[in-house]
């Protein structure tokens, strides 16, 4: 405090703040995840989750930008990707003490779906050396930066837990989809197999609440062309 007993933020200190992301699809049916591969220290070259540092302003009107909207930037800035378009949610904190060499910084995570087709628009920004999609289940042997692998086991252990009882898993098929084709998402972010004629029976549960609705066309398959579907987005999450 100053003697007039007026605030200082010179009293305190500030440790930063960043956002990261974890960004998911599935490419050729496999759970994948985004990276970029860091051009600058700490951790040169090595590949992490893309993200970066809160901007923040200089006064106290001016007090920099919120935690979502630094997400989207970093979205936009190091992948090309549009947060606005893709399915974007706050994650966890992680504060612990030493999880940067250069400073105190707690980041606050988040996780992002992304359907296939949008996949290939990924580029590496300005802040990135790369960037690319890797599937989940060969990360061990790609060690990542700071602590960045915790962050994606729990943003993994999330969506598996949220996806029976959120239409998440809407967002990593395309536009339109048959049952078949969803059924195959539902088991790849589980990691299990599920019952033919019981996803039938959930999947017309989805069909009487208003989640999914029939759509014209049918796609081609092996057998024989099978309908297609789409997910009422405008339902509350």
């Amino acid at each position: 405090m100053t003697q007039a007993g007026k605030y200082s933020e010179l009293d305190y200190s500030r440790p930063a703040v960043t956002v990261d992301l974890v960004i998911f699809t599935l490419l050729d049916n496999k759970l994948s995840l985004l990276l970029i591969r860091r051009k600058a220290a700490p951790f040169r070259d090595r590949w992490a989750l893309p993200g970066g540092f809160v901007r923040v302003g200089d006064s106290v009107k001016d007090q920099g930008e919120d935690l979502d909207q630094a997400a989207i930037r970093e979205l936009r800035e190091e992948t090309n990707l549009q947060g606005q378009s893709l399915f974007l949610e706050q994650l966890y904190t992680f504060g612990k003490a030493h999880r940067d060499p250069r400073m105190r910084v707690v980041t606050v995570a988040y996780y992002a779906l992304i359907r296939p087709d949008l996949a290939g628009n990924v580029h590496a920004g300005s802040d990135a050396a790369d960037a690319g999609w890797f599937e989940l289940q060969k990360l061990g042997h790609l060690p990542l930066a700071f602590d960045h692998q915790d962050i994606v086991d729990l943003a993994l252990k999330r969506i598996r837990g949220k996806i029976d009882y959120t239409p998440i898993a809407f967002e990593l098929v395309p536009e339109t989809f048959t049952i078949t084709e969803l059924r195959n998402a539902y088991e790849i972010i589980k990691g299990q197999s599920y019952d033919r004629g019981n996803f039938r029976r959930r999947f017309n549960r989805m069909m009487a609440d208003g989640i999914i609705e029939d759509c014209a066309g049918k796609r081609a398959t092996a057998s024989k062309p099978a309908q297609l579907y789409r997910f009422v987005r405008d339902l509350p999450r």
